[in-house]
């Protein structure tokens, strides 16, 4: 429910006279692509420059610093150019219950800090690759205990690293309110120069390989050595994170019960770099799949509409995708609830459920926002306080969500 300055408008229409349509299915890539660095220095090679050339020095350094910009960092890119691209303003905003959906989510001004529960350093190793991560263990988990509790699995943005990322959702005080697993797997400047995740790369999206494993790896990790209910493992992310959170739904739905996406993009819309920033920029191609690759995982979307970075059209393109991994004739019902922030950020929000699930896709639009997590505490990178508490509403979202077998 929600709580504004201006009348809160709730009204339900049949799902077919929405204006997002579900979009053609589509089917896997099947030739894996080189790596951002191999495509430069082709390219480079190509145009008859070498590396020791001041032409191609300074070509290389216009592409970094573009890519930077864009998400796309490669092993050279610097850092400080992604934090100028974000919109991110500090100030507190309360929503309260008001309308009629049943819900009252917590604000980032009523909300206390984390700080009794454990927050842990923690390496995983495969026969893929090493990545670290933090894991923060609430308070409420009791050793010697039966109980077992769900799990979140963040994945940052571009530049970010898991303190930030926990600074700006501040998702482990919600750990401590609610009683969940907290875990933070980290990009390493060596796979990514702005330590974003490879999601634009073929082989980066798909089942038991690359970074979609290790992050799988990392969650199973944590599955085993802690008591996690394995009918209540989540993930979300931002941006570079959004969108691998995409692909781990598209890629692991047994594991992960629904996720969280924050201005991110959809599955395999990107391929390599070029194709990358097209999607980036709202291009209308898809790479063809077939429905089943599609994340058919309940999904929570948020995007700001003045999103400069990710054109706010991929929001409706993940929606499509969700619904195109639903079964055939499956019929949805859409709720939409126009509403405006406490400071001023107005919002619409669609719910469209099918009678078994509270929802199955969760979109907001952030109306007038850009690239950053909303309602985000302004002591992480790339947040918007002034927005609906983004996080808050994840974890209700997620929470509402049963599997067969769960309680």
């Amino acid at each position: 429910m929600f709580s504004e300055s201006s009348p809160l408008k709730n009204y339900r229409i049949p799902f077919d006279l929405l204006k997002q349509k579900p979009s053609p299915t589509f089917s896997r890539p099947c030739v894996d692509v080189n790596g951002i660095t191999n495509t430069i220095n082709n390219a480079l090679a190509s145009a008859g420059l070498t590396t020791q050339s001041g032409i191609a020095k300074s070509v290389m350094d216009t592409i970094q610093r573009a890519l930077a910009s864009a998400g796309l960092g490669s092993g050279n890119s610097t850092h400080s150019s992604v934090a100028t691209t974000i919109e991110g303003i500090a100030r507190d905003v309360s929503i309260v219950d008001e309308s009629t959906d049943g819900f009252a989510p917590s604000t980032p001004a009523r909300r206390e800090r984390a700080g009794a529960g454990e927050f842990l350093a923690r390496s995983y190793t495969s026969s893929i690759g090493t990545r670290s991560y933090k894991l923060y263990v609430p308070s409420s988990y009791a050793q010697g205990s039966e109980e077992r509790m769900p799990l979140v699995v963040m994945l940052h943005g571009c530049t970010q690293g898991p303190d930030d990322f926990a600074a700006g959702t501040q998702m482990n005080a919600l750990a401590e309110q609610h009683g969940f697993l907290v875990a933070y797997p980290a990009q390493t400047a060596s796979a990514n120069g702005a330590r974003c995740w490879n999601w634009f790369r073929a082989q980066d999206q798909v089942r038991e390989a690359g970074e979609p494993a290790l992050i799988a790896g990392i969650t199973r990790e944590v599955a085993t050595n802690y008591r996690v209910d394995e009918h209540r493992i989540f993930v979300a992310g931002l941006s570079a994170g959004a969108a691998m959170a995409v692909v781990l739904g598209a890629t692991y739905p047994e594991l992960y019960a629904a996720i969280g996406v924050h201005s991110g993009l959809p599955y395999a819309r990107a391929h390599d770099v070029p194709s990358a920033f097209a999607a980036m920029h709202g291009g209308a191609s898809v790479i063809a799949r077939s429905t089943e690759c599609a994340p058919a995982v309940p999904t929570i979307i948020f995007h700001g509409d003045r999103d400069s970075t990710v054109n706010a059209s991929n929001a409706d393109a993940i929606a499509a995708q969700v619904r195109a991994g639903r079964p055939e004739n499956s019929e949805l019902l859409a709720t939409v609830h126009t509403g405006r922030a406490a400071n001023g950020q107005s919002f619409t929000r669609t719910v469209l459920t099918d009678g078994a699930n509270p929802a199955v896709v969760e979109q907001w639009v952030l109306h007038g926002a850009g690239h950053a997590w909303s309602g985000g505490d302004p002591s992480g990178s790339f947040t918007d306080p002034s927005g609906p508490d983004a996080s808050a509403e994840m974890i209700r979202f997620f929470y509402s969500q049963r599997r067969a077998g769960s309680a």
